[in-house]
């Protein structure tokens, strides 16, 4: 695909967070908040010198309630000398509730349940885990950053549907319209609320969405039209360290 930008288009950048402390214990994570891993700073450092050096400015940044990716982001935008950019946090950019999953190590779940059936709760499209008890402490309903969130909203376990369901009028109301207006627009989330963003946009199946790997702390570039209708993506980094990354994702749920 063409790597320059049409000015007359619109374009936005999305990012993973960087790798976790429990992507690097292949635990499943969900809304856990753990810390980003010292893999995880370098990744959101080097993203940020690649958006230096290509010269991308931005407007406004979104990020979830997690400290993941508010700390990517925060490390992107340093990188950048953009430390003042106005930044909104949105809980609906959280990564997927994995439920009574959350904290278990993929590949002895793998183990014990099979490789098809963690697929399945890490991938399909309408199959949500094991919902978690609203009365377990690790449940959002307990957490005061969602003290202002209507309870019933909140999640006790979500499959991918789930996620697209609450993240899509978050994009609808205000990213898009972003966009739209005219504003250079950096997202730094999690690989489901991205792989949300990444079925709307490229108006993927819910099969081929299933097969979609987003690589921790990779920046990816889309250009869009007035539709906003994708023109053109493109990851932003080294080629054979894109494709290395993704391959690793895909092999998370796989037995040891």
């Amino acid at each position: 695909m063409n790597n320059k930008l049409n000015i007359e288009n619109h374009f936005l950048v999305i990012v993973r967070h960087g790798e976790s402390q429990w992507n690097q214990e292949n635990r499943f994570t969900g809304w856990k908040d753990v810390e980003l891993s010292e893999k995880g700073i370098k990744e959101a450092e080097k993203a940020g010198k690649h958006l230096l050096s290509e010269k991308f400015e931005f407007d406004v940044a979104y990020t979830s309630s997690l400290t993941r990716a508010i700390k990517t982001l925060n490390l992107i935008l340093s990188q950048m000398n953009m430390n003042w950019l106005p930044v909104i946090k949105d809980w609906r950019l959280n990564e997927r509730h994995y439920g009574d999953l959350q904290g278990l190590n993929k590949s002895e779940t793998a183990e014990k349940h099979g490789e098809a059936q963690v697929k399945i709760w890490r991938r399909s499209y309408d199959t949500p885990p094991p919902l978690m008890s609203v009365s377990n402490p690790e449940h959002p309903s307990h957490d005061p950053r969602y003290k202002n969130i209507d309870s019933k909203k909140l999640p006790s376990g979500e499959s991918l549907k789930n996620t697209v369901d609450r993240f899509l009028p978050l994009w609808n109301q205000q990213i898009s319209k972003d966009i739209l207006a005219g504003k250079k627009v950096l997202i730094a989330a999690h690989g489901n609320s991205l792989r949300a963003l990444i079925q709307h946009l490229e108006n993927l199946s819910e099969a081929e969405i299933m097969e979609v790997n987003m690589p921790t702390g990779i920046p990816m570039v889309y250009e869009l039209d007035s539709t906003l209708k994708v023109i053109s993506k493109r990851f932003i980094g080294d080629a054979d360290e894109v494709q290395k990354a993704m391959a690793a994702v895909a092999n998370q749920g796989k037995k040891s």
